[in-house]
């Protein structure tokens, strides 16, 4: 099997864990107004779990991880124009929530980067799918002080190209912005040149 830059997976991705879990749940428990406590309540663990959690002395598994964030990250009605301004955009942009990195709108200009429909991703982790470059740049957010910060600096990189059985990811630059629903939750606005495609 050819394993190129462009190579086609067809096979169902791995679940993969998210860098500095504790740093991005901590980062969004705060986002969203919850105490330690009340999450351990929504979570039905012991508020020693999620102190272990977010301080780096324990680390779920990534279907927990998973868990975690789908019981954190409801998306609210009331964020509506957002996801239309994305979805209007005639850039190359798209929204996911920051930490899971679901995706919540994408502008058709994204869609046809991606060679897919502009609603078949809405609601699916992105994480999955992520280039090395991707992870690597995830990874670095961390001792960048990212999850320390309420408004962090934008960050820019560069990504190859990936090929996946949902999704194609084009070579070219990647630029990451913070938001933030009116509910608190953090997202991601993800913009950047692509190489252009024949």
């Amino acid at each position: 099997m050819n394993k190129g830059p462009a190579h086609i997976v067809s096979y169902a991705l791995e679940t993969r864990g998210y860098p500095a879990f504790g740093k991005r749940l901590k980062r969004l428990r705060r986002s969203v107004g919850l105490k330690q406590a009340a999450l351990a309540e929504l979570l039905q663990v012991d508020q020693t779990t999620i102190s272990r959690w977010e301080n780096g002395a324990q680390t779920p598994l990534p279907e927990t991880q998973q868990a975690v964030f789908s019981a954190l990250g409801p998306i609210k009605e009331d964020d509506s124009a957002l996801r239309r301004l994305v979805m209007s955009s005639t850039e190359c942009v798209h929204l996911v929530e920051e930490t899971s990195h679901k995706c919540l709108a994408y502008s058709a200009s994204r869609a046809r980067d991606w060679n897919t429909s502009q609603q078949a991703l809405l609601g699916v982790s992105l994480w999955q799918f992520a280039t090395e470059e991707i992870r690597h740049a995830e990874a670095e957010l961390a001792n960048e002080g990212w999850w320390d910060q309420h408004s962090p600096n934008p960050k820019a990189f560069l990504t190859s190209e990936a090929v996946h059985d949902r999704i194609r990811i084009s070579a070219g630059e990647i630029r990451w912005e913070r938001l933030y629903l009116s509910d608190g939750t953090p997202v991601r606005l993800v913009s950047g040149s692509r190489a252009s495609t024949a």
